[in-house]
């Protein structure tokens, strides 16, 4: 398609981005002010997940195996269970007893209970960043999530019931996260950036899992499974204060960004950045409800994101008692194991963005087409790898090559649709992704419930093999509709001056 030369105009103001950028760009990383923002968010959002998934290892310590199995219908001389190996170098052993007489159905509800509180703030969270700023309210969620984390071992301890409604006002407190940063990144983020600093920021869920599940495997080894709801609370409530003086809600309120990172992230969102924020419009313009429910790529955003979380949350919060109960691994090997396909999940977070961004700026792809070929990636490619570990059994090698691939393949959906949030409408972003969220994270305890319904007392490959079917079957189809659907295009109801004309 022929373009139009540009205006004298233009060029002037396409050239003074292009310097603003290159200078922008001359500041030293450890001094951008946003990227030390994008610093501080991956380390927040490792903090959210470790105290999210140490329970997910904690509990094969936590629980008394011995009665559990007690219960169980299957026969370990069946062909449908995984022998139990010979031990060489104690790499795997029989689980050490805990003290929570737990079935699979009520460690389902002890797992699940976290997203009851969780999906309550999605929305809300979202909503009052857009209005109010994202800070405060980013940082004091992950406080909360960290002072119960905490308290997590006394209300064990005490009575089931107490433990759940622990577990539920964390969900509360990290709920507000994930559509907050969208919020906040929306105030940060040159378009050109988006996909890095999106992935950058949210990759600290990955990075958190692969540091919660080793350490969590040793702390309960050597200091017992308590240390490990202590040592994590801790260390959030930490992270909270260096977020206090080291992050703010935009770059007209950082009172130490480098002017010319500021002109170029302004002038980058189409904002004056002559203007001052006590002058500047700050009126948040009302959620155009009619045309965002009536919208095609918000509704393609949505479906995907609800089957992936589906996916990625049965393999989050089921994959060590699949490691320790039917491939038989003991805790620290578990743990260590269990965080292998997280490091490869990292790993893709990274490069999809920088491989996105070229991609787009040669024009190799489109940016609608980059978001649907890296979305695929995210949801075909765990789907697939599931449905070859329902059929790969007892083979140790295997099973854990195809379940670091399933898991490890979700890093790119960072690139997929999270990123697609910031390309339909960047003044909702906090607002979309908190109602995708809110619906998308039921599954969160809807997976692991689900999970221990059909096992119930019945831990054999077949069991395990209509969840991994499951799983995939719900990824496949969510990608199917987003690509039939999906678009990068801004949106028009996203456009401010309209909506508050």
């Amino acid at each position: 398609m022929d373009q139009s030369p540009l205006s004298s105009n233009e060029e002037e103001d396409t050239q003074r981005l292009v310097d603003q950028s290159a200078r922008s760009k001359e500041t030293k990383w450890y001094t951008s002010a946003r990227y030390v923002l994008v610093f501080m968010a991956c380390l927040g959002f490792a903090n959210v997940y470790a105290m999210r998934v140490n329970l997910s290892v904690a509990i094969v310590s936590m629980v008394n195996q011995t009665a559990i199995n007690q219960n169980n219908t299957n026969d370990d001389n069946s062909t449908d269970v995984c022998p139990v190996p010979v031990i060489q170098n104690t790499t795997i052993i029989t689980p050490t007893d805990g003290p929570f007489d737990w079935d699979e159905a009520k460690q389902g509800l002890v797992l699940g209970s976290f997203f009851y509180g969780y999906v309550v703030t999605q929305y809300p969270g979202g909503r009052l960043a857009e209005h109010f700023g994202a800070k405060w309210i980013f940082g004091i969620g992950i406080l909360v999530t960290s002072v119960f984390t905490i308290l997590t071992p006394i209300a064990a301890k005490t009575n089931f019931a107490l433990l759940i409604t622990v577990r539920i006002i964390e969900g509360l407190g990290e709920g507000v996260t994930f559509p907050v940063m969208l919020a906040l990144l929306s105030k940060w983020a040159p378009p050109n950036e988006r996909s890095i600093m999106t992935s950058l920021s949210y990759g600290g869920a990955a990075l958190g899992t692969i540091l919660a599940m080793p350490l969590t495997g040793i702390v309960c080894e050597y200091l017992g499974w308590e240390a490990v709801f202590y040592i994590f609370g801790a260390v959030g409530v930490l992270w909270f204060v260096f977020w206090c003086f080291l992050v703010y809600d935009s770059p007209e309120g950082h009172p130490r960004i480098n002017e010319d990172e500021k002109i170029y992230i302004l002038s980058s969102l189409d904002q004056d950045p002559t203007v001052g924020s006590g002058e500047r419009n700050t009126t948040t313009p009302s959620v155009p409800w009619k045309e965002l429910l009536t919208s095609g790529p918000f509704y393609a955003i949505l479906v995907t994101h609800v089957c992936q979380s589906f996916g990625y949350y049965v393999l989050l919060t089921e994959l060590p008692t699949y490691m320790s109960n039917i491939l038989r691994f003991d805790i620290k090997s578990n743990a260590l194991l269990s965080a292998v396909p997280y490091i490869f999940a990292w790993l893709i977070s990274i490069a999809c963005p920088i491989l996105a961004d070229i991609l787009i700026r040669r024009e190799i792809l489109t940016r609608t087409a980059a978001r649907k070929v890296f979305n695929t990636i995210a949801t075909v490619g765990p789907g697939l790898s599931l449905i070859g570990a329902a059929y790969s059994g007892c083979n140790y090698i295997l099973t854990i090559a195809l379940l670091t691939l399933a898991v490890g393949s979700n890093g790119a959906i960072y690139t997929g649709e999270q990123s697609n949030i910031l390309d339909i409408a960047p003044n909702f972003a906090g607002t979309i992704m908190g109602i995708t969220n809110t619906i998308s994270n039921f599954t969160g305890f809807l997976a692991p419930q689900l999970t221990g319904l059909i096992i119930n007392h019945n831990e054999t490959l077949s069991s395990w093999r209509l969840v991994f079917f499951l799983a995939a079957g719900i990824n496949i189809l969510g990608d199917v509709i987003y690509v039939v659907f999906g678009s990068a295009n801004e949106q028009p109801w996203n456009n401010p001056r309209q909506l508050l004309s």
